[in-house]
């Protein structure tokens, strides 16, 4: 599913999701224990996948990078919850919810 030097992640493979509204839903379904997990996993590898993707013309990926790319984008969403909120909610939002209309394709 991913890039050989980048199979450590493929435990977290539920993460790779084509939209942010799916990697939004799947945050806010997920515990901290899950997200701490995934978060630990992938941030370490974050500059390595960047410079691997930075290859290929976005246009061009390959499965495994294109992969490795929405897996990236879950990690981003992830990050904030990990790293500042300690939740998935953002705080103080109430039943807030953002909602894209329109968003790149990959």
């Amino acid at each position: 599913m991913l890039p050989s030097e980048f199979a450590v992640l493929e435990p977290f493979s539920e993460w790779v999701l084509e939209s942010e509204r799916e990697r939004y839903t799947k945050r806010l379904a997920s515990s901290m224990e899950e997200m701490q997990a995934f978060y630990d996993a992938a941030f370490p590898l974050l500059e390595q996948a960047s410079d691997h993707l930075d290859k290929f013309p976005l246009s061009e990926l390959p499965e495994q990078e294109r992969n490795l790319l929405l897996l990236m984008f879950s990690l981003v969403n992830v990050s904030f919850p990990v790293e500042v909120w300690k939740q998935a909610r953002v705080p103080d939002s109430g039943a807030a919810y953002m909602d894209l209309v329109v968003e790149p394709k990959v």
